[in-house]
């Protein structure tokens, strides 16, 4: 083998990269580990609050030592191998921004009949679809109205100098596409913010891009409604003075003595004395420039000495941590990690009866962080001066327009504008301000405090200060929060408690093990060492996916398990592509060293192909899937990765380590059973043809009529709704407890089954469908919890049952639009992964006959198995068609033709070496040469999709039987579908002879 040393140095590379990142995920655990000990009572219960505090403290603490470096608790959370929810329990949200309250906030509301219509229409056309809300709505409205301007129903005194009456079509277009996307984007910036102080460890938000969404993921969240508040609440953007140091210098020395009086009893009079002084020399300090707590200043500051803006360490003991623990000498400046120990200091009541009424103190929004290596990252603290009423001089709704700009200097900075009334307050009060700082607060939060230079007449207003261009864009969005409203509305909303979490991590841990338990044995008992070896193999490619999940800090879900799993089962298949041909070399007297060359040679065609056309669906399921499924792609597309390398390039090299010397005796690939399975078979495959066509025929028939006379079952994703699982105290009976709760949802669809076991139950409605409001959410809940205690049962908001009770583990909405979405993305990953794969068939074989039969094949597989899910229904036994179900069918397409290209690939050899002969009989003798390979591969991935199937649990229960079925027809279909169809398509002529 060439390269050998530069595969060995490749596997010890990515091993030892595999093993430093996932070195932070044991060390992850072990701190999460000590601080459950550390705050639980002797009762065994946790203190959840005091856990947090717990972990927040060592946030910016060096916990982990390696190679010399130290990482702080924050540099492991963002570094480990995270557990996605459906693993640990939290939450998972999708808020939607509403183009049309934007349209209306940017139009003045205008209510011309025209308008207004045409925003109604465009968003119920839209629905289901990838359309773009803002063409959708122009095309409407000048459907209705086609002598009707823009112009004219958007120029206002807000939009003054962006749109006139003479403006046209195009260019008013223009600014309400930017005008959305910049209050999405506003929208995003708020509630990262939100998230980033709500206080959940690795939470997780992001834009979907091309659509007016953003996914939110909170782990370990135990309070829902709190989220839904915090996610939905109003953004409150407000103007206030600051105060100086100097004039709350009184406020700040009262607390001070306060808290110093406690320490009294432990401290003797001359250190008493030495500690007074030395406070008030460091507030003295603190008072001799009062301007220059800018965020300039406060940058620079952080840069430089520590020595100067701390107190003498020797006195720290003597003096409250409000001067303590500061960080500067120009203002209240903190390190991050001791702002919880300020903010318990404010929350005091007797620290709150020494603050004066026109005093509150805010953070900065941004932390500062100083590029010299180990410097702490340092928030301020400011103090704002409040009103009699306690409202703010100026609120956001003034504002009419804000954006990125350039100073005089060249320097980012941003422009803002005033509406009149606006204009006329912010006059008063920049002219009683000139020289003292203004804060611009959001959500009670300080977001930037500029310097007033002079007195601002007209509204128009520019800020600067140390900003990059992303910055002073982010203020830009900030400031607009209140120029145009965007509510957002929760249109997805899962919640998985944190007792299924764990369920479903033990129940993905058997899966794995059990499955890899079965394939390991199955290997050594029928490829004797060269088992071993393939199994060695498996070892590295299960220990790369998991390392490089860690080094793309990706989530491990579920169905990403599945994956894992599935990739135990499928990365076999080229080690037995590999061995095969090794044993039909050896078996034609070809020498070891000439055996192993030569099947490696062979069999490398093959598996590029198998593995290609797997990966294409893989891809295309990353590209359009959603939530789960994209973890279920990322996991299979690394698998496919690792598997190729391991078996391919890893088996290798220790196959020729152990055949240099070429003693046979050290290396075998097969024991006395099966040295001579399956050889020398020589089945008329293809005359059975006719008789697999009417089997699948009447099968896919029988399937048909019985999605016509039951139909499918569709989960909550597909359809929309809202979903429960509830767990009982003791076994339920779907029928019964259907018959209780669906008078509550006014009889509205309902499905009740058991999930997993016969005390858990999930029940989806459609009841307020289309209401995606709060006021819903908790309404179909409160009826979900009378429906069920009408029968007697007791309703429990923990995980701990008592006699007669019961309690929701987890619950799901999905919103009509949303529903349609998912769907459609769901048809599009389908089309698309069978257009490619006919591309790429075609290209590889040079003949549409072979790319054509493949794609028949595929689409007689995804039919076969949505018959069986239909069939079975009629049975009683349901299983969801979901977005894992289509993540279950692509996969099917992908192993389905992996087993398919191994075949026309081994005809493809055999056309070469044959001309002249029978199409017929060569296409026979391929299939009779290759089924070894095609039933030892079917059956070791049928061996983990079993295991998978019965411990997977009810998350994966349909998912799993889709595979069984997949496989087992992804089989049958390439011997008695895919390669008859192919000789079916060619001419007589062609099929008589292989032309040379």
């Amino acid at each position: 083998m060439k390269n050998k040393g530069f595969v060995v140095s490749l596997t010890i590379v990515i091993s030892l990269l595999c093993i430093y990142y996932l070195s932070f995920t044991f060390v992850a655990q072990k701190i999460q580990k000590e601080a459950t000990e550390a705050t639980t009572d002797a009762s065994g219960n946790i203190n959840f609050a005091e856990k947090q505090r717990y972990l927040d403290s060592i946030w910016n603490e060096p916990v982990y030592n390696l190679l010399g470096l130290d990482y702080t608790y924050q540099d492991i959370k963002e570094t480990e191998l995270n557990l996605g929810l459906d693993l640990q329990g939290g939450m998972h949200v999708t808020l939607e921004v509403s183009p049309v309250d934007i349209l209306k906030g940017l139009s003045g509301n205008n209510q011309d009949p025209d308008f207004q219509s045409a925003l109604i229409t465009a968003k119920t056309n839209i629905r289901g679809t990838q359309n773009n809300y803002v063409d959708e709505f122009y095309r409407v409205f000048k459907a209705s109205a086609p002598d009707k301007s823009l112009a004219f129903i958007f120029s206002n005194t807000a939009n003054r100098g962006r749109i006139s009456l003479n403006s046209t079509d195009e260019e008013v277009l223009d600014i309400i596409q930017a005008e959305v996307e910049s209050a999405i984007d506003r929208s995003f910036n708020i509630l990262r913010t939100r998230i980033d102080r709500f206080g959940t460890s690795q939470p997780n938000i992001q834009r979907l891009q091309g659509t007016g969404r953003i996914q939110i993921e909170l782990p370990g969240v135990d309070n829902p409604e709190r989220v839904r508040k915090l996610l939905q609440g109003v953004a409150k953007l407000e103007f206030w003075e600051v105060h100086e140091i100097n004039e709350i210098s009184p406020t700040l020395q009262a607390i001070n003595d306060l808290l110093v009086k406690e320490q009294k009893a432990t401290l003797n009079t001359e250190d008493l004395t030495a500690s007074t002084e030395t406070v008030q020399e460091d507030l003295s300090l603190l008072t001799e420039d009062d301007n220059a707590s800018d965020t300039a200043d406060t940058t620079a500051l952080a840069e430089g000495d520590s020595a100067t803006s701390n107190l003498d360490s020797a006195l720290n003991s003597q003096v409250s941590p409000l001067f303590s623990l500061i960080k500067s000498q120009y203002g209240l400046v903190y390190d991050v990690k001791d702002t919880s120990t300020i903010n318990r200091i404010l929350q005091r009541e007797d620290v709150k009866s020494v603050i004066p009424s026109n005093v509150k103190f805010l953070w900065s929004v941004k932390a500062i962080k100083s590029e010299a290596v180990g410097s702490p990252e340092l928030l301020e603290l400011h103090a704002i001066r409040t009103s009699r009423t306690g409202k703010a001089p100026l609120t956001g709704e003034v504002i009419t327009d804000a954006r990125q700009d350039l100073d005089q200097r060249s320097r980012p900075a941003v422009s803002m504008q005033m509406s009149a009334a606006g204009a006329k307050t912010w006059r008063r009060l920049t002219a009683s301000n000139v020289g003292r700082r203004i804060a611009i607060v959001l959500d009670n939060y300080v977001y930037s405090a500029p310097n007033v230079e002079g007195e601002i007449p007209n509204g128009n207003s520019s800020i600067s200060g140390s900003f990059t261009i992303e910055e002073a864009k982010d203020l830009a969005n900030i400031l607009k929060a209140g120029a145009l409203p965007a509510p957002t509305t929760i249109v997805e909303d899962v919640v998985i408690g944190p007792t299924l979490g764990k369920v479903a991590q033990e129940q993905g841990i058997i899966s794995i093990v059990a499955g890899l338990g079965i394939v390991i044995i199955f290997m050594v008992f029928y490829y004797a060492k060269g088992g071993l070896i393939a199994n060695v193999a498996l070892f590295f490619n299960i220990f790369f996916i998991m390392g490089i999940l860690a080094q793309l800090s990706a989530s491990l879900t579920l169905p990403g398990i599945a994956g894992i799993v599935l990739t135990i089962g499928m990365s076999i298949d080229a080690n037995v592509l590999i061995f095969e041909r090794i044993k039909e070399e050896l078996r034609n007297g070809s020498g070891l060293k000439a055996a192993i060359s030569t099947g490696y040679s062979k069999a490398y065609s093959s598996i590029i192909d198998a593995n290609v056309t797997t990966f294409i669906t893989a891809m295309i399921l990353y590209i359009l899937g959603q939530g789960p499924v994209k973890g279920f792609a990322i996991t299979l597309m690394i698998g496919i990765a690792c598997s190729f390398f391991s078996a391919v390039f890893i088996t290798r090299v220790i196959v020729e380590a152990f055949s240099k010397k070429g003693d046979n005796s050290k290396l075998s690939f097969a024991n006395a059973f099966s040295r001579n399975a399956l050889v020398g078979l020589n089945i008329d495959f293809l005359s059975k043809r006719k008789m697999a066509y009417i089997f699948s025929s009447t099968f896919i028939a029988v399937g048909i009529v019985a999605i016509f006379i039951k139909g499918l079952t569709l989960g909550v994703d597909f359809k929309g709704g809202r979903s429960y699982v509830v767990t009982f105290t003791e076994a339920a009976v779907p029928s019964a407890l259907k018959a209780s709760v669906a008078p509550y949802f006014d009889n509205q669809g309902t499905e009740v089954k058991t999930y997993g076991a016969n005390n858990i139950m999930k029940i989806t409605t459609s009841y307020l469908i289309d209401d995606e409001t709060d006021a819903a959410d908790l309404k179909v809940k409160n009826a979900l919890i009378e429906g069920i205690t009408a029968s007697g049962l007791t309703y429990s908001t923990n995980a701990d049952l008592g006699p007669d009770s019961f309690t929701i583990s987890s619950s799901s909405k999905v919103g009509a639009t949303i529903a349609d979405d998912i769907k459609n993305s769901s048809y599009e990953s389908a089309l698309f992964a069978l257009i490619a794969i006919f591309l790429y068939i075609l290209i590889r074989f040079r003949k549409w006959q072979f790319g054509l039969g493949a794609i028949v094949a595929l689409f007689h597989d995804t039919l076969f198995v949505l018959s069986a899910f239909a069939i079975v229904s009629l049975f009683g036994i349901t299983y969801e068609v979901d977005q894992v179900f289509v993540a279950a069918i692509l996969t099917i397409i992908g192993y389905s033709i992996n087993d398919t290209v191994v075949v026309f690939d081994r005809i493809r050899e055999n056309l070469g070496i044959k001309t002249g002969s029978e199409m017929k009989k060569v296409f026979n003798e391929s299939l009779n040469s290759t089924i070894s390979r095609t039933l030892i591969t079917s059956i070791t991935t049928l061996i983990v999709v079993l295991v998978l199937f019965i411990f997977g649990g009810a998350a994966l229960k349909g998912f799993s039987f889709a595979l069984l079925i997949g496989i087992l027809i992804g089989t049958y279909s390439s011997i008695f579908i895919a390669t008859p169809v192919v000789i079916d398509l060619n001419t007589k002529k062609d099929a008589k002879a292989v032309k040379a």
